[in-house]
């Protein structure tokens, strides 16, 4: 019979109420959540680092990926990346993207003035089928939309074939 742990590691430190006086669901499944993890993998959530504002967070795009005849085809949405903002690489297999956005605006009228900031900057790593030929890829990016074709090398558009299915 196997041995269970006898004492698994918890977080014993006092739950401090909200800050608003108020008690609030989401505060509070949140410390849940936030409890669950230390306990289970310490060091691993720090508390100060998972409410800073998320314009100091990495977020990747969305991407969809698509396998045809003979081609694979990524599509990437990049709203208001141009392609001067954005680096596509292909190091041992992994497709890399990367890029940075860095917009201000101003606006100055008689009674106010405006100005908005917008940054961030983004990596994504994506690993490849060997049946890509590498030397064939290429990109494309138009409203905000990166399309990457990747075409299949010869030998692997000839080893596709369709296999029958036998009803019982």
């Amino acid at each position: 019979m196997a041995e269970h742990p006898a004492n698994l590691p918890t977080n014993s430190a006092p739950k401090s109420p909200p800050t608003s006086g108020r008690w609030s669901p989401v505060e509070s499944q949140r410390s849940e959540i936030d409890r669950v993890y230390t306990d289970f993998t310490p060091g691993f959530l720090d508390p100060t680092f998972s409410r800073l504002p998320s314009a100091f967070h990495s977020h990747a795009p969305a991407i969809d990926f698509v396998e045809k005849n003979d081609t694979y085809e990524l599509t990437a949405e990049l709203p208001g990346i141009d392609a001067k903002e954005l680096d596509v690489t292909l190091t041992d297999g992994i497709l890399t993207l990367k890029g940075e956005k860095n917009e201000r605006e101003e606006r100055k009228d008689g009674h106010y003035y405006l100005c908005e900031r917008r940054y961030g900057s983004f990596r994504r790593d994506i690993r490849l089928p060997e049946a890509v030929d590498s030397e064939k890829i290429d990109a494309s990016i138009a409203n905000g939309l990166l399309k990457v074709n990747l075409p299949k090398t010869p030998n692997a558009q000839k080893s596709n074939r369709k296999i029958a299915i036998k009803a019982s």
